[in-house]
C-alpha cells in the first residue's frame, strides 16, 4: 500500500483542508490558484503540491452540456499495480453534490491530463468491485480528507474514475 509521508507543515495543511470549513473554502477557491500556477509554470507547479506534497493532475475534459473544454486540478491517486494509470476521487471536498468534472467524464470519457508537465490523453471508466476497493484504499493513504469527506456526504456514493492512458 502507498505510504505517503508528509512533513509537519504539509500534515497541518492537509488536516485543515479535511476540516469542514477548510474543505468549504478550498472547494470554492483552490482550483483558481492551482489553475493560475499550472498555466504560469506550463503544467509543472501547483499550489496544492507546493503546500501539501500531494500529487496533482491537471485534467481537461469536455463539458457534459456545453461541449467546451473544462480544466481542473485534482489529486492524482496512482495505481500500484500499473503506475501509468491513476484514479480521480469524486468527493467534491465533501460537498453534497457531485463535482462537475465527474459529469463531464461520464458524458465524454476522453480527457487530456498533465502530470508534472507531461501531457497525455486518457480514457476514463468508473471503478467498481475490487478495483473500487483498491483505489479507495490508495486514496485514503494519500489524503486523510477522503474518509472524512465520505462520512460527511452520506447521502451519495463516492465515485472513483480510473484514467487509462491511450497509446
Amino acid at each position: 500500500m502507498i505510504s505517503k509521508k508528509y512533513n509537519p507543515f504539509q500534515a497541518l495543511v492537509l488536516r485543515i483542508s479535511a476540516s469542514k470549513l477548510g474543505a468549504w473554502l478550498l472547494a470554492r477557491s483552490l482550483h483558481h490558484f492551482d489553475t493560475l500556477l499550472l498555466r504560469w509554470s506550463r503544467g509543472r507547479v501547483n499550489l496544492t503540491s507546493l503546500l501539501t506534497g500531494a500529487p496533482v493532475v491537471h485534467v481537461t475534459t469536455t463539458g457534459a452540456k456545453s461541449g467546451l473544454p473544462r480544466s481542473v486540478p485534482l489529486l492524482c491517486i496512482r495505481d500500484e499495480k500499473d503506475p501509468q494509470n491513476f484514479a480521480l476521487i469524486a468527493t467534491n471536498f465533501g460537498q453534497k453534490n457531485y463535482p462537475a468534472w465527474y459529469f463531464n467524464l461520464k458524458a465524454h470519457p476522453h480527457a487530456t491530463c498533465s502530470i508534472g508537465g507531461d501531457i497525455r490523453h486518457y480514457l476514463a471508466h468508473e471503478a467498481s468491485g475490487e478495483e473500487y476497493a483498491r483505489f479507495w484504499e490508495y486514496a485514503a493513504s494519500v489524503y486523510i480528507g477522503y474518509p472524512l469527506y465520505k462520512q460527511r456526504i452520506q447521502g451519495r456514493r463516492v465515485p472513483i474514475l480510473v484514467m487509462i492512458p491511450l497509446q
